[in-house]
């Protein structure tokens, strides 16, 4: 160990490596605690922002996840995915069965017209009628029911795109175009 006294092997005496800190920093202080307030306020402020967003994504996670007692949000996202999955397939089966009763529905009478008349001058009252019922397109029949005192006579004339096979009566035809006005 060298003391205060010692001397190099030159003959000169050894420097005090001690470097006096005080006197350095003196001269900055002023600007180093400035400078150490400023990054001190700087961070206050981030630590609120990111306490504020660390809050919104906490109630936006518990948005997500309410009701899941505890699952992980791998296994609720899974859930929620299966669900979409589940109406995906249940729509595609209402598509399914939309497009047949659509197809059915074409087939079926959606044009109906009613006349009722008296053709005898001695009944009372219009007891007889013509009823045409027709498809989408036209096709179907027309039901006369003639009534007298004597009796009723029913009669049924197929129609085919608006049209008969066989004559109509006036009746007959202002049922018909009453079902496809």
């Amino acid at each position: 160990m060298r003391g205060e006294g010692a001397l190099l092997d030159s003959g000169r005496p050894l420097e005090d490596p001690r470097i006096d800190l005080n006197a350095l920093v003196q001269p900055y202080l002023g600007v180093l605690i400035v400078g150490l307030a400023a990054t001190v306020f700087v961070l206050v402020i981030a630590a609120v922002s990111l306490a504020r967003r660390t809050r919104r994504v906490d109630a936006r996670l518990m948005g997500i996840t309410r009701g899941s007692e505890g699952r992980s949000l791998e296994a609720i996202l899974d859930a929620h995915l299966e669900k979409v999955y589940a109406v995906s397939r249940e729509l595609d089966e209402v598509a399914a069965r939309t497009a047949i009763l659509e197809g059915a529905q074409r087939r079926a009478f959606q044009r109906v017209g009613l006349v009722r008349y008296n053709p005898f001058e001695e009944t009372g009252g219009n007891q007889s009628f013509a009823l045409a019922l027709l498809d989408a397109q036209g096709d179907g029949w027309v039901l006369s029911s003639l009534h007298a005192r004597s009796g009723t006579r029913v009669y049924a004339k197929a129609i085919k795109a608006g049209r008969a096979e066989a004559g109509l009566s006036a009746e007959e035809t202002d049922a018909i175009r009453q079902a496809t006005a």
